[in-house]
């Protein structure tokens, strides 16, 4: 899953009418940002929530989706989240800059933890699981960002250590919703900003470069590969231009050795420790177009996404500690004996009634081809082509600029290949939630 909204700067809503002049919490350079989100939620094909999966439920239609099922959730719209981030000038060019994220459960008090949730589903029935997904955020303290570089006025940014993406950063700006875990496919699940693995939205051991000039813009990231925690290169390369009321961007992208994590079935939980996983490895490459075009009260966002899954040139071996510490057990690295081209689409349109309220509503779809030996087209193996469609709506009114009340629904469906072993097709999600800000 993707996990996701985690890139945002959260220093309040822009063009709030109601809100007084910002009085940041900074002091010698240093500032402290946050964000607190809590909701209602109702499934009519659900699963119990999970203190670690930081989207709290499983938003869209999963295989363990059962029965109906109220709960109070974390983070509906955004990732709660505490973080610091500074300037220190050095000279009339160049500052010294860092930013540091903490993401968590306000419900629990726990940290954002996606593999903690599947270990709780380790030899644990379909019909009896909890919500549970992988990310990019897995119990560290730090379970965003977490870099320092350097940043110039003429030259651009470049910083160090465990970067968001520079697609899951694209992914956030150009999804309707904002990447939310409970109204957005892209933002619920981290497979559309991870390049095919929701653990790559952030990626550590790396550096990222970001440059913007006149109407346009560039970045770029590269991961060394040499952190057990996200073994593998990777690289990242994006370009874009803002006019007027228009906005784009491309991003071309590969990630060598990307690990999936999952829960391990009632067989493999009998040999291998409590908090061990099971891993599907695949070498992906992704290209992604987006754009948004913006006039008076309306916007209109969407964006496109090509991701090829292909076995790794660099198997690995099970018995080795990943992300967050989770042992992995169990891998897989011959998953695809054709490549799988996962195609992912997205639309929608925002208006606004005032500066404080506005209707937003969105389509998300995806679209896979069938990648086994036996070319397929039906339920009977995940490796079939299938499809998924999510529809969503939400209202937002914002009290003042940092705190603002929210309601939205979302309907999902699985068909063919994408609905293999699922216990129910589609579910009705509907939440209601408040969110402050700082």
């Amino acid at each position: 899953m993707l996990a996701v909204v985690a890139g945002l700067s959260a220093t309040g809503f822009a063009g709030n009418a109601m809100a007084a002049e910002d009085t940041s919490l900074t002091w010698n350079g240093i500032t402290l940002y946050g964000v607190v989100d809590v909701g209602l939620a109702h499934q009519t094909h659900g699963t119990p929530t999970t203190a670690e999966f930081y989207p709290s439920a499983e938003w869209v239609i999963s295989k363990n989706s059962n029965k109906s099922i109220t709960s109070i959730v974390s983070n509906p719209m955004s990732q709660s989240r505490l973080g610091l981030r500074g300037l220190e000038p050095l000279n009339d060019q160049f500052s010294f800059v860092f930013n540091v994220e903490m993401g968590f459960d306000p419900t629990s008090g726990a940290l954002a933890d996606a593999p903690g949730s599947l270990t709780k589903n380790n030899g644990v029935a379909l019909e009896n699981q909890r919500s549970a997904g992988d990310g990019s955020r897995a119990g560290q303290i730090f379970n965003g960002q977490a870099v320092a570089g350097f940043s110039s006025k003429d030259y651009g940014t470049v910083v160090f250590g465990r970067n968001t993406t520079v697609l899951l950063d694209n992914i956030v700006k150009y999804d309707p919703m904002n990447g939310s875990y409970a109204l957005s496919l892209i933002g619920y699940s981290g497979v559309t900003s991870g390049m095919g693995s929701t653990e790559n939205a952030r990626l550590d051991d790396s550096v990222k470069y970001t440059y913007k000039y006149d109407m346009f813009r560039v970045g770029a990231l590269y991961q060394f590969g040499n952190a057990d925690t996200s073994p593998g290169k990777a690289y990242q390369a994006n370009v874009g231009l803002d006019y007027g009321g228009f906005s784009a961007d491309a991003v071309y992208g590969h990630k060598n050795t990307a690990i999936s994590l999952a829960s391990l079935s009632a067989a493999q939980v009998v040999t291998l420790p409590t908090n061990s996983l099971a891993a599907t490895i695949s070498d992906n490459t992704s290209y992604t177009l987006d754009a948004s075009y913006a006039t008076g009260p309306f916007k209109v966002s969407g964006g496109y996404e090509h991701i090829k899954y292909e076995n790794p040139s660099n198997p690995l071996a099970a018995g080795f500690a990943g992300l967050g510490g989770y042992w992995v057990g169990v891998t897989n690295n011959t998953a695809f004996p054709k490549p799988k081209v996962l195609q992912v689409y997205w639309l929608g349109a925002k208006y606004n009634f005032t500066n404080d309220f506005d209707i937003t509503g969105a389509w998300y779809h995806y679209d896979q081809n069938a990648y086994g030996v036996v070319k397929c087209s039906n339920d009977s193996a995940a490796n079939c082509s299938g499809a998924e469609n999510v529809y969503s709506v939400r209202l937002d009114y914002r009290f003042t600029k940092r705190f603002d009340v929210y309601a939205g629904l979302q309907n999902s469906k699985v068909s063919n290949g994408l609905a293999s072993g699922f216990l129910n097709r589609s579910t009705l999600a509907t939440v209601t939630g408040l969110r402050y800000q700082f």
